[in-house]
């Protein structure tokens, strides 16, 4: 069995609280699946939008192939999702009515060694929420020392 691949975005848990997690199939072009091998995945201003009735990620940052020739990709091109219509009206709904975001929470490679983009119904976190992350994560740091 082969070892999956996972890269986090980070800073999604620290400014936003997720809600409801979905994993979505990622449409990519022959050079970005060997760049995601690599490791060189950003997701910096990384965020996902819903165009008639498609799921799109934006802003995420794929660097272009080392060895890739003239056929390399562009790095910050946007990428439709592979959900099905349903999810992707349920989800529509739901950013409408409650201020929600989608964000990208992981990008990772399954056993079958296909791109995965796992994404979050996210709702931004208030300033004194940040500040309570920041002091659980130093009290669960002080008990492992111990």
């Amino acid at each position: 069995m082969q070892q999956v691949q996972k890269y986090k975005n980070k800073k999604a848990y620290f400014q936003y609280e997720l809600n409801e997690v979905l994993v979505a199939g990622i449409q990519l072009k022959g050079t970005e699946i060997k760049s995601i091998r690599d490791g060189k995945v950003s997701f910096t201003d990384a965020f996902c939008q819903i165009d008639n009735g498609e799921m799109w990620v934006k802003g995420l940052h794929i660097s272009e192939y080392v060895l890739g020739t003239c056929n390399n990709h562009d790095p910050k091109r946007d990428r439709k999702l592979l959900l099905s219509k349903r999810e992707i009206r349920q989800w529509q709904r739901k950013v409408n009515e409650k201020g929600f975001t989608i964000i990208p929470v992981s990008l990772f490679i399954d056993e079958n060694g296909r791109a995965k983009l796992e994404i979050a119904l996210a709702r931004g976190k208030k300033q004194f929420d940040k500040r309570e992350s920041i002091k659980k994560k130093d009290i669960q740091r002080d008990m492992e020392r111990q």
